[in-house]
């Protein structure tokens, strides 16, 4: 019966071990982030560069949280796994685990725990996180697309860039019907002063195309600002980073216990959602100022 029992618990063991790999596999990236929640410092005792790299060493495309993200990770966070490395109690022993989640915060895999005896914090901390890593280095991970994966997002990414689209063809339409309005404006001109006698100081008369030309400019401009002025939001540790179409992070923001609001870091100014609008408010000089922002989600 005992054997059975144990025999039962391998079996299970391997079973999940073998589940874990095919359910990494499915994600090309992992983001580490900038500091971990038992340390006080970003990148304290280098703990989190580390991680970066025992995670391309192990096969992975590991991403600091922060840095320019590929285009296609823009498109769909889900193709990453966000790392993190938790801290356990012991009297004697430093403990730590390597925990990774999916773009909806599920757990997809846990490692098992890495040890050290080490008394010196950055010595300790260094091995137990190299023990921990040991569980992942069996995996053999190796990327392998999941259309289940890769098109989650599409339907979103489409939205997205048809409700860009429309503005843009807007703004083309608006760029032709002025032309044609300038084409008339330009044939009445003309028409009016050939009617007219002719006077004994002839003036040259005034062509309005420069002007068709500053106001389609200024139109062509605007769909530019329209693309520029879009921020898109991508998931981070408690809250969201909003990129531009450069791609370059404008705004790190932070979850508050109230819906649709949220703190901006390293600022003193708040983001909110009111009446369908984003808006970001501050203060400067002592003078309370707002302006309106479009996020896409």
């Amino acid at each position: 019966m005992k054997t059975k029992f144990f025999s039962l618990i391998i079996t299970c063991f391997i079973v999940a071990n073998v589940f874990s790999q095919s359910n990494l596999s499915d994600y090309k990236y992992v983001i580490v982030p900038n500091k971990f929640d038992f340390l006080k410092q970003k990148d304290q005792y280098q703990l989190n560069s580390l991680a970066q790299f025992l995670f391309k060493k192990y096969g992975f495309e590991a991403l600091m949280e922060g840095d320019a993200y590929p285009e296609d990770l823009i498109r769909n966070r889900c193709l990453a796994l966000r790392s993190d490395v938790s801290k356990e109690t012991g009297m004697f022993k430093t403990k730590l685990a390597i925990q990774l989640k999916d773009c909806n915060d599920q757990i997809v895999y846990s490692s098992n725990l890495g040890e050290s005896r080490e008394k010196d914090y950055a010595k300790a901390y260094n091995e137990a996180l190299r023990n921990a890593f040991k569980s992942i280095e069996t995996l053999k991970y190796k990327y392998k697309p999941n259309k289940s994966i890769t098109g989650l997002q599409t339907t979103q990414s489409t939205e997205v860039s048809n409700e860009v689209t429309q503005e843009i063809e807007q703004l083309k339409q608006e760029i032709q019907n002025l032309k044609k309005e300038k084409e008339v404006e330009a044939i009445a001109n003309n028409t009016s002063e050939a009617i007219q006698p002719k006077s004994k100081v002839e003036v040259a008369p005034v062509v309005p195309v420069p002007i068709i030309q500053e106001k389609t400019n200024s139109i062509e401009t605007g769909v530019k600002e329209v693309l520029s002025k879009v921020l898109y939001a991508q998931e981070i540790e408690n809250g969201f980073q909003l990129v531009d179409s450069s791609p370059k992070v404008v705004y790190k923001i932070r979850q508050t216990r109230l819906d649709n609001v949220f703190l901006v870091e390293n600022t003193s100014a708040i983001i909110y959602k009111k009446e369908g609008i984003w808006t970001i408010e501050y203060y400067s000089n002592n003078t309370l100022k707002y302006e309106e922002l479009n996020i896409k989600f």
